[in-house]
């Protein structure tokens, strides 16, 4: 375990979900501006997730709480409004960029297109939860229904990692998110991630990630989830650093209680990985 260089700037790349325009998240944005505030970061990245262009490409808490496509949009908007207002209410006390966490359901490309160009966000995420319209972090009978449907787990990660490959070139997203989310439900995926097939896919993302300067996501919630470590996951990590891809934390908060967990298991992480703990700004 290397020993941690001295107060390295707290920051958050991929947060700020909140309950006020998240169904599965908790508290205001506002609320969880002050919270990132009161415990001294620098600057923080405001990424709610990105309205569906239809009610079955959203999650399944906005349908069931009776939000339309029409409805999720609206709030969206309100969203961007939202967070432009507390970005410059809170200059003085803390840098907030003003981004969203895509979503890659099938025909997603349009849609995101439009977002960039109504919406002008300050950087977006480029994360992947679905694949061919199912949610792959759902739940982990959703998760072994997907499986079911490509035929096994290790055709379920190559289409995911297809699916990330797509976006980084289509779009290349200023931050990559929880790069290996797919490993969620699987408790074989320290060797499944280096099986040949699934490792190559992996490089070639990384490539790509490394050609257009994009930054990594070390996604905390993982940890808060009982994972043993965070997404990026150690042999990813590595290859990373070696390659030169910049890596920062995002402790993904979804309300107030989360903001800010992990943190030093995340500079430990890092620091173990021979990453050097200064964080490339997403702007």
């Amino acid at each position: 375990m290397r020993v941690l260089p001295a107060s390295p700037l707290r920051v958050s790349i991929h947060g700020g979900h909140s309950g006020q325009f998240c169904g599965h998240a908790e508290d205001t944005l506002e609320d969880i501006v002050k919270a990132y505030i009161a415990q001294g970061y620098s600057w923080v990245g405001l990424t709610e997730h990105m309205t569906p262009d239809r009610v079955e490409h959203g999650y399944p808490e906005e349908a069931e709480a009776g939000l339309g496509a029409k409805d999720q949009h609206t709030r969206f908007t309100e969203y961007i409004a939202t967070a432009r207002q507390l970005q410059e209410k809170y200059a003085s006390e803390i840098t907030l960029f003003v981004g969203f966490e895509t979503e890659a359901f099938e025909g997603y490309q349009l849609w995101l297109q439009h977002l960039l160009d109504t919406l002008k966000p300050d950087y977006i995420v480029g994360s992947v939860h679905h694949v061919q319209d199912m949610l792959i972090d759902s739940t982990p009978a959703d998760y072994r229904k997907a499986a079911d449907v490509f035929g096994g787990m290790d055709a379920l990660y190559a289409a995911y990692f297809d699916r990330q490959y797509g976006l980084i070139t289509t779009f290349a997203p200023t931050v990559i998110g929880h790069f290996d989310l797919i490993r969620i439900f699987d408790p074989d995926y320290r060797k499944r991630l280096v099986k040949p097939d699934i490792w190559s896919l992996i490089q070639r993302n990384l490539e790509a990630i490394k050609e257009r300067g994009l930054i990594m996501d070390l996604n905390l919630r993982a940890l808060l989830k009982g994972h043993q470590e965070p997404y990026i996951s150690r042999p990813i990590l590595e290859e990373a650093r070696k390659m030169g891809i910049a890596v920062v934390p995002g402790d993904d908060s979804h309300g107030v209680k989360n903001v800010g967990q992990f943190w030093e298991e995340a500079l430990q992480v890092l620091s173990d990985a021979g990453f050097d703990l200064t964080w490339k700004s997403p702007v």
